[in-house]
C-alpha cells in the first residue's frame, strides 16, 4: 500500500451487462466495510446493455472509458482495452484490481494490471469447459486472467478443483458462492417492495395468461450462423403447440435477430422484445416456466426461482447445474430442443425433480466474502 493512503485502493472493472450485475453487490461489500477507497472503472464494451444495470445499482463509474464500437472486431476492441485501462491504471494507481468471469475486459484488464504488477483479485474464477472454441472467446479469457490472478474467489467446489488441477496454490483459491446469487436477491427485494419497476413483463403476463411460459435468451458467437438457425426452428415448433407461449429479448447482434426475426415474427405466441433491464430480466424469469439459453450467468440464476434451465450449448463451464440437476444440455438442436422441452411441459415428474433441485451455486453472501478475504490481503 501506498504510503500516502488511509486506506487501500481498489479498483473494480467491468464492461458488458452480466459482468455488472455479478459485481454490483461486490461494489457494495467492499464500501460496507469502510475499509478501502473503492473505485469503479467501467469499459463498455456493451454500453446500452451496462447503463441500465448502473442505474439500478445507483453506481456513478469513477472512470467510463466507454470503449463500444459497431461492429467491433475481438482484436480492436482487446487492444482497445488494454491501452485505455492501462492508461486508467497509471492514473489511479490502485492497490488491487477485481476483475470479473471471463470477458474481454477481464482479459486485457488483467494483462495491463499484469504489465504494472498490480494484484489481481478473479470474481467467478475456475469455471471450465475445457474446450477453447466453446465458448469462444469466453475460455482462454478466463484462463489468461487465471494466470495472473493471486485471489481466485471460485464460486463453487467445481471451479476451485479446476484451478487446483491446473497448479493453481490452494492457498489462493477461495470459495465464495457465486455473487450473481446476491444480485438476484437485491432484485427481488426491489421487486417485491414495487412490481412496477419491471414494467415490460406485466402485459405479457397478461397477454399469455393461461400458458406455460418459456423464457428464451439466445446470443453466443458460437451459435451464430446454423446454430442460432437451429434455435429458431425449434422455437418455430415448440410455439405450434396452443399451451405455449414465447417471451424472448433479442440481443442487439444483427447475427441474432437476423435469423430471429424472420423465422418468429408474426407468430401470435411468441414476443421478441427490446433488450431488457435487469429487473425485467428478473421478472420475465419469475413469470416462466422454463428457461432456454445459451447464456452462462442464467444457468445460475434461473434455480434461485425455482425454473428448469435448458442450456442450447454443447457445453458448460457451470457443470454444477447438470450434476444437481437444475440445468441439461441440449446444444443448438431443434429436435433436441424440442424433445426436451416437451417432456418438462408433459412430465410433470419431470419438471418436479429439476425445478426443486438445489441450487448449488450458492446463499447470497459471496460478496461480503470477498470483501473479507481482499480485506486479509491489504
Amino acid at each position: 500500500m501506498t504510503l500516502e493512503r488511509a486506506k487501500p485502493r481498489i479498483v473494480v472493472t467491468f464492461g458488458t451487462r452480466p459482468e455488472a450485475i455479478k459485481m454490483f453487490p461486490v461494489v457494495f461489500a467492499l464500501r460496507e466495510t469502510g475499509l478501502f477507497e473503492v473505485k469503479v472503472v467501467v469499459t463498455a464494451q456493451h454500453r446500452e446493455l451496462l447503463d441500465s444495470v448502473l442505474a439500478l445499482a445507483g453506481i456513478t463509474p469513477d472512470v467510463d472509458l466507454d470503449l463500444m464500437q459497431p461492429d467491433q472486431t475481438l482484436d480492436g476492441l482487446a487492444s482497445r482495452i488494454l491501452t485505455s485501462f492501462g492508461a486508467a491504471l497509471d492514473d489511479l494507481k490502485p492497490d488491487r484490481v477485481l476483475v470479473h468471469g471471463d470477458t474481454l475486459t477481464t482479459m486485457m484488464a488483467s494483462l495491463a494490471c499484469y504489465f504494472r504488477r498490480v494484484p489481481v483479485g478473479h470474481v467467478e474464477a475456475g469455471l471450465r469447459s475445457g474446450d477453447i472454441y466453446s465458448p469462444w472467446p469466453e475460455e482462454v479469457n478466463r484462463k489468461v486472467t487465471g494466470v495472473i490472478t493471486d485471489l481466485h474467489f471460485a464460486p463453487t467446489e467445481t471451479a476451485a478443483a479446476a484451478l487446483r488441477a491446473e497448479n493453481v496454490d490452494a492457498a489462493a483459491i477461495h470459495i465464495t458462492g457465486n455473487t450473481v446469487i446476491d444480485a438476484l436477491l437485491f432484485a427481488q427485494q426491489r421487486l417485491s417492495a414495487n412490481p412496477s419497476l419491471a414494467p415490460a413483463i406485466a402485459p405479457l403476463r397478461e397477454r399469455f395468461a393461461g400458458k406455460r411460459i418459456l423464457a428464451v435468451t439466445a446470443h453466443r458467437r458460437e451459435n451464430f450462423g446454423a446454430g442460432m438457425a437451429e434455435i429458431a426452428k425449434g422455437l418455430q415448433q415448440l410455439a405450434s403447440r396452443d399451451d405455449v407461449a414465447i417471451i424472448y429479448p433479442l440481443h442487439p447482434n444483427p447475427n441474432v435477430g437476423g435469423v430471429m426475426r424472420p423465422a418468429l415474427e408474426g407468430l401470435d405466441n411468441i414476443a421478441l422484445i427490446d433488450p431488457l433491464d435487469y429487473l425485467d430480466f428478473v421478472a420475465m424469469m419469475a413469470a416462466s416456466d422454463i428457461v432456454l439459453t445459451d447464456s452462462g450467468g442464467i444457468q445460475e440464476e434461473a434455480p434461485s426461482l425455482g425454473k428448469p434451465v435448458l442450456v442450447m450449448r454443447d457445453t458448460t463451464e457451470r457443470p454444477e447445474g447438470v450434476a444437481a440437476g437444475t440445468a441439461r444440455l441440449v446444444g443448438a438442436d431443434a429436435s433436441l430442443i424440442v424433445a426436451e422441452t416437451v417432456r418438462l411441459l408433459d412430465e410433470p415428474a419431470a419438471y418436479a425433480r429439476m425445478a426443486t433441485a438445489h441450487n448449488p451455486y450458492g446463499d447470497g453472501k459471496a460478496s461480503s466474502k470477498i470483501a473479507e478475504l481482499v480485506g486479509k490481503a491489504h
